[in-house]
């Protein structure tokens, strides 16, 4: 009840930040975007951070984000629960993660903690994890799945699937877990095996976790976020986070593949380069511009910076004490995708039904701001790639997120390439996964 009393008048604050602050003129297109991005000047610290977070108010009747030209979108299926993640089976059938934050996490995080958890909830991310995977089947072709069935429940805050022969791999929170699966089952009700630990516990502020198989099946990656936006809570609590782990599926070892990445996600491997690929959410609180979310290639060994310094060796003087040694080895990222932009789903197009100039490129949901004015993100991008390298400015896929009111009717997350060759997205605020074809085609 005190926590509650005293922290009132904070949430007020917060939430009048929401309702009534006056837009800033949008930065110009070079501002957070590109191989090398402009970085104004850290701001100094605030009481109260920028809060400019959409509310989540669903999409009405018929209605659907808008296409880029050349495109269409449609619904693949609508009514599901906070789905978040895809991964598509070589049948074709396309498995969707319904999930969220565990129940309890970010212990210790105070009176801001609980402020913020009540203002993020004004953006859908309140609902209680569904902890589950759907199954949806399009037996028909025709861009809408007839059957939705449950295929995998009681996990805890699921986020990334890899296949791997026979054996499904699941990234709980806590660490992945191992299911058979047979092609064309609509159902797995057989126990899984844990097969390695994920730093999680009462402190585990990006609890998602993503998952991909290498090429050739015999290791997985699996992406672990930072326990905090940087390293308030102490070092000590960043043990095994802020990297991408290894696992050797035939001895069951483990390893850091790259660290310093405060919160990666949607790890996917680019076709020409054979590298892997990953989305990176920056840190927060030193202004509208800083710091942009990347997409990058990952080095075996390689560190990027997190928490004390980003895009190489520009440092954050709120992490105490410093290390100049690792500063000095920063690996700087490939390519800004815009500040606060919540950049989470990454895949490689490799087919052919999309327009050519998509061929060999990234598409990357991007989730939305919370902290920024105007707002970034709310949408999915596609960045062109040449030779295994961004070649050009991203462009729009799908827009209208955000309605003229400034609320969110849903909210991109996972993508994924479906079988046909269409794109698929995840909404996690208008529960539907949209499905992107060529404008002649449905």
């Amino acid at each position: 009840m005190y926590l509650r009393t005293l922290a009132a008048p904070l949430t007020a604050l917060f939430l009048s930040q929401i309702a009534g602050c006056t837009e800033l003129p949008v930065p110009t297109a070079a501002v957070g975007f590109g191989p090398a991005p402009a970085l104004p000047a850290p701001e100094g610290k605030k009481l109260v951070p920028t809060v400019h977070i959409a509310p989540a108010k669903g999409w009405p009747a018929n209605s659907t984000p808008v296409a880029a030209p050349g495109l269409a979108v449609h619904a693949f299926a609508a009514g599901l629960n906070h789905p978040r993640m895809l991964h598509v089976l070589p049948n074709g059938d396309v498995l969707v993660v319904e999930t969220n934050a565990p129940a309890q996490h970010d212990a210790g995080s105070g009176i801001r903690g609980w402020v913020m958890g009540q203002v993020m909830r004004v953006a859908g991310a309140g609902v209680p994890s569904p902890n589950r995977i759907m199954l949806l089947r399009d037996a028909d072709g025709d861009g809408i799945a007839e059957t939705k069935t449950v295929f995998l429940q009681g996990l805890n805050s699921p986020f990334g699937v890899a296949l791997v022969g026979s054996d499904l791999y699941v990234a709980n929170t806590d660490g992945i877990v191992k299911f058979p699966y047979q092609p064309g089952q609509t159902q797995i009700t057989a126990a899984g095996t844990k097969v390695m630990d994920l730093p999680a516990g009462p402190i585990n502020h990006h609890w998602t976790k993503d998952l991909v198989a290498s090429p050739d099946g015999s290791k997985l990656y699996v992406s672990v976020g930072s326990n905090s936006n940087a390293a308030e809570n102490g070092i000590n609590e960043e043990t095994g986070r802020a990297a991408i782990w290894e696992f050797d599926r035939a001895t069951g070892k483990s390893r850091i593949f790259a660290s310093g990445l405060r919160n990666p996600n949607g790890l996917s491997w680019q076709p020409q380069s054979h590298a892997l690929w990953t989305a990176v959410n920056e840190r927060d609180e030193l202004g509208n511009d800083l710091v942009p979310d990347y997409i990058t290639s990952v080095k075996d060994g390689g560190f990027y910076g997190w928490p004390y310094s980003y895009y190489g060796a520009h440092i954050d003087a709120r992490v105490n004490p410093q290390r100049p040694d690792l500063v000095a080895q920063a690996t700087v990222p490939d390519y800004a995708v815009g500040a606060h932009t919540a950049s989470l789903g990454l895949t490689f197009y490799q087919g052919t039904l999309l327009p050519k100039q998509y061929a060999g490129g990234a598409f990357v949901g991007q989730h939305g701001s919370w902290n920024r004015k105007p707002r970034s993100g709310y949408k999915v991008i596609f960045v062109p790639f040449a030779d295994g390298r961004p070649s050009a400015p991203p462009t729009d896929v799908l827009t209208g997120f955000l309605n003229a009111d400034g609320d969110a009717q849903g909210r991109p997350v996972g993508v994924a390439v479906d079988r046909r060759g269409a794109l698929l997205v995840a909404d996690d605020v208008g529960n539907t996964i949209w499905q992107v074809t060529p404008a002649a085609s449905k």
